[in-house]
């Protein structure tokens, strides 16, 4: 019988994929400034001087890392997004960013990583693209909500959404410096509940009195 080979494209995008999935399981354990292409090389199992063949260079991994990243999060976030009510879907997409981030906690080592750099980096722009995206989507389920009149109607969408990634930031930093990432998904049910109840609208009374 006659071996299948993969064409050379194929065989490309699978060790492509390989040391993007490396660089983020030994970004969960390292500094990403710290991890060489030997180190990659060795988790893949092959060659250093291969690494070159699929990737340009180190940074053009991390670029790699940051699209699967952003591209992974999104979609997760846009079936999150589905949810209905509005609310609803704001905690479904809460929940969902923090679940990706236990399973995956190299991703915003990464991230951060980055932005310590004073330069402007193709990095950074990535980074850029992605919080974009992300604030579009809290801004629109936002706009759902006001319309449902599950939220104030003077809520200052732009301030509402730097808190609700803010929150999320802060569980990602507090999980980083304690070491126990998977202690997230305890916490974040109960930050969130705070967040919500600083949108409600409250009915007033007839002095105009929350």
């Amino acid at each position: 019988m006659t071996a299948i080979t993969k064409p050379p494209k194929q065989r490309t995008e699978v060790r492509q994929a390989g040391l993007v999935e490396a660089a983020l399981q030994l970004a969960a354990q390292h500094s990403p400034t710290d991890i060489t292409t030997g180190d990659l090389a060795r988790a893949v199992g092959i060659s250093q001087g291969a690494v070159f063949k699929h990737f340009a260079s180190k940074e053009a991994i991390w670029l790699a890392v940051l699209d699967w990243a952003t591209d992974t999060l999104m979609r997760r976030l846009a079936i999150a997004a589905s949810t209905q009510p509005a609310l609803a879907a704001l905690r479904a997409v809460f929940m969902a960013h923090v679940a990706f981030v236990v399973e995956q906690p190299g991703v915003p080592r990464v991230i951060f990583q980055e932005l310590q750099s004073p330069d402007d980096t193709a990095l950074k722009a990535r980074v850029r693209t992605l919080m974009q995206r992300y604030r579009q989507l809290l801004i629109k389920l936002l706009q759902q909500a006001q319309q449902e009149k599950t939220i104030a109607p003077d809520t200052d969408m732009q301030a509402a959404t730097v808190l609700f990634i803010g929150a999320i930031q802060g569980l990602v930093m507090q999980a980083m410096i304690s070491g126990d990432v998977a202690a997230m998904a305890a916490q974040a049910p109960g930050v969130l509940t705070i967040y919500q109840r600083g949108l409600q609208n409250r009915p007033t009374d007839s002095q105009g009195t929350p």
